[in-house]
């Protein structure tokens, strides 16, 4: 056998090894999470069928605070339960963390608010209801409403139907956060009507451009509220 031709043959064996070698695991944070975007879509964009919402660009604290709740049994979804019931604080942090840094464009709003709700909707959302001790959506959630870092998130790019769920979960006590528990004490206070007016007339607005969150809030909080202060 020439030496050309030993030559040619090593190099096929060669590539042939290369070829069936797996590809490289990729050890990071990216790596890791895409459990989650299976269901929260890829980047963590929001699922497609409405339910699953957005954590792309949440602040940190807020989507922390949301996996500690689904860990220690203060939001009821089985299977966010176990995916991160064997999951420490510190790694739970670095999760909030990698999703927070994501900057992805959102879509369009999909619906328009529906007849008759819109108004009533704008209202409560810039005004609050001060008759019934309901607070502005913008004196927590900021005047853009895409939120305040370090813990309270935006309302804005979010479904309908995934909103008015998160009002009856606070309401039936399947979704609660660290007592004070200012979202729950909201949501009994607010009647069906009025859940559905916020949630259709915040569903239908575009988000705006940047959509990161507020550093500071508008003023002081109206009430207080343990998911943001711890």
């Amino acid at each position: 056998m020439s030496l050309r031709t030993l030559i040619v043959a090593g190099l096929l064996a060669a590539a042939g090894t290369a070829a069936a070698a797996p590809p490289p695991f990729e050890d990071s944070m990216a790596q890791r999470v895409l459990a989650c975007t299976g269901c929260h879509g890829n980047a963590g964009r929001a699922g497609p069928d409405g339910y699953y919402p957005r954590i792309a660009g949440k602040p940190a604290g807020y989507l922390y605070h949301q996996l500690l709740n689904f860990r220690d049994g203060r939001r009821q979804y089985p299977l966010m339960a176990h995916l991160v019931a064997p999951l420490t604080d510190t790694y739970l942090r670095e999760m909030a963390e990698h999703f927070a840094a994501l900057d992805v464009p959102y879509p369009p709003p999909s619906t328009a608010p529906l007849r008759g709700l819109a108004a009533r909707g704008e209202v409560l959302v810039r005004m609050g209801d001060p008759v019934r001790g309901v607070p502005a959506c913008q004196a927590c959630h900021g005047e853009r409403l895409t939120g305040v870092a370090p813990a309270i998130p935006g309302l804005l790019g979010l479904p309908r139907d995934y909103l008015n769920a998160q009002f009856g979960s606070w309401r039936t006590g399947k979704r609660r956060a660290n007592a004070p528990d200012c979202m729950h004490t909201i949501a009994e206070r607010l009647d069906l009507p009025d859940i559905d007016a916020v949630s259709s007339w915040l569903a239908s607005q575009p988000v705006p451009v940047p959509s990161r969150a507020a550093d500071t809030l508008p003023g002081p909080l109206p009430m207080a509220c343990g998911g943001v202060t711890k």
